[in-house]
């Protein structure tokens, strides 16, 4: 399927035009695992995607290069294949998802491509380029399951080596698996012992369904905010790489990818959209055995929708303790209100809103509802809290 010589080849090929992407420590992700962070959100373009592309680009013969190029993406693909072809000089097509987000859509035609916006999601792209390759002569540029593009992105296993050599565990996003069945292929040639485990999304798991019945699967929907693994069916390629060098597929949350990207920008100054946060997520969550190991996430890209951020953020305090909120059962009387944000406020916690409500379905004709969400600091602080009120007397809905 693939040589080792070719991931050398590609890692030669892409020296020039790559941004070296060192390993950061991030001791906080996990305590009890020794944790790095292989940050491809830092790269050109904000993402890994550059790597597979490029050299999938530079491998093509003249003829194909007069053609010109198509490719279909959620985002960081269409934006990778951009600026190889700019970078090679051929002109190049991309199909995104109608529902791409803006910043993707406007970085992709800032690094020269035409941009195609077709109705649906990644797999109605799909479809649309690959009629277009058919009727206008472009060649193809698959996200992820081409052995090039797989060779380009498993360049990232040799920089973790040869940075990392005694590495334990690398834990690796997928979505098609391209990422990974390059990364896995090259640490499994070179250094077997090391543990690979892939993470998708639970709202979008096409590749751990697959390995799971041991056969291709496509779902029906899928729903996530990581939407740069949002893949209802992973590739022929990809799928089998998988069974031979990945040693398990686990599935985050979007409460944990959120509590990642937060954890991210909080300890590391590191922005990571959801894609590239489920590496750390599924660190932070103990979804795989990495306890005193030596352990890299590869935090794959960067290019989250601003205009979505601050709702990420707010998921992500809630799911770390950060942020808690809170249904009271009060009888309405003066001084209730006070007394209740006084036990709060000794217990220290920061309101930062009150909803008062006295028409709810309270069970008394002189009841209400009161609404608190105040700034905390951990589940244990936000447990204080919930006894401290309870002890008082008030009902907790």
């Amino acid at each position: 399927m693939l040589e080792l010589s070719e991931i050398y080849k590609a890692a030669h090929t892409l020296k020039p035009v790559i941004r070296p992407t060192h390993l950061i420590a991030a001791p906080q992700i996990n305590p009890e695992s020794e944790i790095y962070l292989k940050p491809e959100n830092l790269q050109y373009t904000g993402s890994f995607k550059l790597r597979g592309a490029y050299y999938k680009i530079s491998q093509l013969s003249d003829e194909e290069k007069a053609h010109g190029v198509v490719a279909c993406s959620a985002g960081n693909h269409a934006q990778g294949v951009a600026l190889a072809a700019t970078k090679s000089g051929i002109s190049s097509l991309i199909c995104l998802p109608a529902g791409a987000p803006i910043s993707k859509v406007e970085a992709t035609k800032r690094y020269g491509a035409d941009v195609c916006l077709v109705p649906g999601v990644y797999d109605d792209a799909y479809q649309h380029a690959l009629q277009l390759r058919k009727e206008k002569g472009y060649t193809f540029v698959h996200p992820f399951d081409d052995l090039n593009v797989i060779a380009g992105q498993g360049t990232i296993g040799l920089e973790l080596l040869d940075e990392m050599a005694d590495v334990e565990v690398v834990i690796v996003p997928i979505g098609g698996g391209g990422l990974i069945s390059g990364v896995a292929y090259t640490i499994k040639q070179l250094k077997p012992s090391v543990k690979v485990y892939g993470v998708q999304a639970s709202g979008a798991p096409s590749m751990a369904e697959s390995l799971a019945r041991n056969k291709i699967e496509r779902l029906n929907a899928i729903s996530t905010i990581a939407d740069g693994i949002a893949v209802k069916e992973p590739g022929v390629n990809t799928f089998e790489f998988c069974q031979r060098y990945v040693d398990e597929i686990v599935t985050v949350t979007d409460d944990e990818i959120a509590a990642a990207i937060l954890a991210l920008i909080e300890q590391q100054k590191l922005v990571a959209e959801g894609a590239g946060a489920v590496a750390v997520a599924a660190a932070m969550f103990n979804k795989v055995p990495i306890k005193n190991k030596k352990t890299v996430c590869l935090v794959s890209g960067g290019n989250i929708d601003v205009t979505i951020l601050s709702r990420v953020i707010t998921r992500g305090l809630s799911k770390s303790g950060r942020m808690f909120g809170v249904t009271v059962d009060l009888t309405d009387q003066p001084g209730q209100l006070s007394t209740l944000c006084g036990i709060i406020g000794h217990l220290g916690a920061n309101i930062i809103s009150v909803n008062h409500e006295r028409t709810s379905g309270s069970t008394q004709v002189n009841g209400c509802t009161l609404r608190i969400v105040m700034e905390t600091r951990n589940d244990e602080h936000i447990r204080q809290i919930q006894k401290g009120l309870s002890d008082a007397g008030y009902v907790l809905l």
